[in-house]
C-alpha cells in the first residue's frame, strides 16, 4: 500500500535530490550553547507545561502524566551514527534528565523525527504507549513497546492515556530509497483537561490547515513548523516556510502559536536563524502579533492554563 496527499503536491522525486545537493548552502556553526533543563513535575491538574527540547521535540508536562513528540535525543538524523545531518544544539533535556513519560507521539518515520536509538532507551526505562500513523507499528513494535496505536487521518486512537486524534498533514514518508510513502505521516490534536493542542508534525502548507481548524479547532495552542524550506523548488510541498506557516497559524483561527523543527539539524539550506527573521518578516507582513506566533527557545517552557 502506499499513501498520498490528497491535493497531489508529494513532493519531488528522488532523483532530483542530487540537484538539491548542488544547492549552495549556508554555513551553519558546528556547535551552538543551549543551557540544560531540568523540569519539575506539574502538580497543578490546571497547567499543562510545554518544554521545547528542539527540533520537534516537546516535553510535555501534566499531572496526569507525561507526553514526548517525535523524540530526538540522537547526534545524528541518520541511519548511521558517522555520517548525515549531526546536531547543532544538544537536546535541552537529555534523556536522562526526562520524568517518566507515558506517552509517545510519532508522527512519521523520517530520521529526524523517528530515531530508533532515542525510542529503544523510552521503551526500556519507561515503556510508554506510542501513537503513531499507518504502517509504523511494525518499526515501533520492534523496539520493543507493546502498547503501540496506528491512526489514519481524522481517526481518534481508543487505547491511548489522553485522548488524540491523527489529522492531515502534507508530507511523504521514507527511510530507504525503496519504501517511500509505504506508512502514513500526520499531525496530532491532543486533549488534555478540556484543552487543545494541535501538534502539526511536519508538513508543506494546504488546505489542511483551515480543515483542521474547522473539524476540531479552536485551539489553546499550536506547534508549527518553521525551518528546513529551502530551496523552494524542492522543499515547498513537504516543509512550510515561515510565511507559510503564519498563513496557517491564521487559517487554524489564530490560536496561540509556536515554532519548531529549526535551528538544531541543518536539513536544507537555509541558514541557522533564517527561519527566526523570516518568522518575524512573515508576523509584520500578515498583521500577527510576537504574543501570538513565536519561536521558543531551546529550553523554554511554555505554560497553558
Amino acid at each position: 500500500m502506499k499513501f498520498s496527499n490528497p491535493n497531489g503536491a508529494n513532493g519531488q522525486p528522488l532523483r532530483k535530490a542530487w540537484r538539491m545537493l548542488r544547492e549552495e548552502r549556508t554555513a551553519w556553526p558546528a556547535s551552538v550553547p543551549v543551557v540544560a533543563c531540568h523540569p519539575a513535575p506539574v502538580t497543578d491538574p490546571d497547567e499543562i507545561r510545554l518544554t521545547f527540547v528542539g527540533h520537534s521535540t516537546f516535553l510535555v508536562q501534566t499531572s496526569a502524566g507525561n507526553i514526548l513528540t517525535d523524540p530526538m535525543f540522537s547526534d545524528r538524523a541518520s541511519p548511521f551514527g558517522f555520517i548525515g545531518p549531526r546536531r547543532a544544539r544538544v537536546p535541552a533535556i537529555s534523556l536522562a534528565d526526562l520524568p517518566p513519560i507515558a506517552m509517545i507521539l510519532l508522527s512519521h518515520n523520517h530520521y529526524d523525527h523517528c530515531d530508533l536509538p532515542s525510542l529503544r532507551w523510552l521503551q526500556q526505562r519507561f515503556a510508554p504507549a506510542v501513537v503513531t500513523t499507518l504502517g509504523n507499528g511494525l518499526l515501533i513494535r520492534k523496539q520493543g513497546f507493546e502498547r503501540v496505536e496506528e491512526l489514519d487521518w481524522w481517526q481518534v486512537a481508543a487505547k491511548s492515556p489522553f485522548p488524540v486524534t491523527a489529522t492531515l498533514a502534507q508530507h511523504f514518508s521514507s527511510r530507504t530509497p525503496f519504501d517511500r510513502n509505504r506508512t502514513l505521516w500526520a499531525g496530532f490534536v491532543l486533549e488534555i483537561g478540556g484543552r487543545k493542542i494541535f501538534f502539526a508534525g511536519d508538513s508543506g502548507y494546504g488546505p489542511h490547515f483551515a480543515e483542521i481548524g474547522r473539524r476540531l479547532g479552536p485551539f489553546d495552542l499550536a506547534l508549527l513548523p518553521i525551518g528546513a524550506y529551502e530551496p523552494r523548488w524542492f522543499m515547498r510541498d513537504v516543509h512550510m516556510n515561515p510565511a507559510e506557516a503564519v498563513q496557517a497559524h491564521l487559517d487554524l483561527g489564530r490560536p496561540r502559536s509556536i515554532g519548531m523543527h529549526f535551528g538544531t539539524f541543518q536539513l536544507t539550506t537555509e541558514g541557522i536563524d533564517e527561519p527566526l527573521r523570516a518568522l518575524e518578516a512573515a508576523r509584520i507582513d500578515l498583521g500577527v502579533d510576537e504574543a501570538a506566533f513565536r519561536a521558543p527557545g531551546f529550553g523554554e517552557t511554555i505554560v497553558v492554563r
